[in-house]
């Protein structure tokens, strides 16, 4: 238990688009019983929102393991709007990012030899997410092909992820494969799975 989160995270939606498909997948999950629509801010630390969905009757549904009688899951905070999330305690940056053009890796974080990023490497990624936040187009021009390529089509290394929605469930036990696979299926969209800790 304790202050961990499971993070969902739309890598696909548009910002435009987000906002409905958020109601719409907080009504799916209602239904399922999954979440209620009470609201609460215990044990929530989403960085963009104070306050998630109370989980419901059926939570179980959604986990690997529901064995332990006292568990009592957190809320679940939807998140809307287009922003960087990341996985672990608090990093900022992505530890590499590979050209999906040409498939060359950029080593942004160098472990084990350094644990954080190289600022020169790390800038025009920062510059071209803090675009796309602002406009929703934002590109970054690969260093070995060229290619300018949208800073949403970057591959960035794991635990981190650019999306337009994300669901943050916290205290829960871990989201079972099947209730991921049905959750990207009910949003028609990629998604990316996270895990951390406040």
């Amino acid at each position: 238990m304790g202050d961990y989160f499971e993070r969902i995270v739309d890598v696909e939606v548009t910002g435009e688009e987000a906002g409905s498909l958020a109601e719409r997948m907080v009504g799916w999950m209602v239904a399922e019983g999954l979440i209620t629509r009470e609201m609460s801010g215990d044990g929530v630390f989403s960085l963009q929102v104070d306050a998630g969905y109370e989980a419901g009757p059926n939570w179980e549904r959604a986990v690997a393991d529901s064995s332990d009688p006292s568990w009592v899951p957190g809320p679940v905070a939807v998140i809307v709007g287009r922003d960087h999330h990341v996985g672990g305690q608090g990093m900022a940056e992505a530890d590499s990012a590979t050209c999906p053009r040409c498939d060359t890796k950029t080593v942004i974080i160098d472990y084990p030899e350094e644990f954080e990023a190289d600022q020169k490497v790390w800038q025009p990624f920062s510059d071209g997410i803090d675009t796309w936040k602002e406009t929703g187009a934002g590109s970054v021009s690969c260093s070995s092909c060229g290619a300018s390529v949208p800073v949403t089509e970057w591959q960035f290394g794991s635990g981190f992820a650019l999306g337009a929605l994300a669901f943050d469930f916290w205290g829960w036990p871990p989201l079972s494969v099947s209730f991921q696979a049905e959750l990207s299926r009910q949003l028609g969209h990629r998604i990316e799975a996270q895990m951390g800790e406040f």
